[in-house]
């Protein structure tokens, strides 16, 4: 399983990379697993503010759809567009071109709160 140790995670399972106070944020390897083949992805908030812990959209599989998670409170100020035409690549590349929203973060302090690569290994292992 694709652990990247350069990221962040959440118990919800999505990543994050944190570059200059914007975050990059999409599912981990191990959800795109569980949810199996995904047909389209669903994010109406673009340029809102999204506190920690809210809805900021939604992945359909075939057979399920799932709540998508906002890891950090901030502004999504990028929806990858690229999914609208090809979902698919969440399962083929969750985190290089499988990447959901771009956000601008409001409270740096949240961060502390995300799981590294080890901790997140953990929580998936049970």
């Amino acid at each position: 399983m694709n652990i990247p140790s350069e990221l962040k995670y959440t118990k919800d399972h999505e990543w994050i990379k944190i570059e200059n106070n914007i975050a990059t944020i999409g599912i981990t390897d191990f959800a795109q697993g569980e949810l199996g083949d995904i047909v389209y992805v669903d994010v109406d908030t673009l340029d809102d503010i999204v506190e920690e812990g809210e809805v900021f959209g939604s992945v359909e599989a075939v057979k399920t759809v799932s709540d998508l998670f906002m890891p950090l409170t901030g502004e999504v100020i990028e929806f990858n567009e690229e999914l609208e035409d090809e979902p698919e690549l969440v399962n083929s590349d969750p985190y290089n071109k499988g990447w959901m929203i771009k956000i601008s973060i409001s409270d740096d302090s949240q961060i502390a709160n995300l799981l590294d690569a080890e901790g997140y290994q953990k929580l998936i292992q049970g």
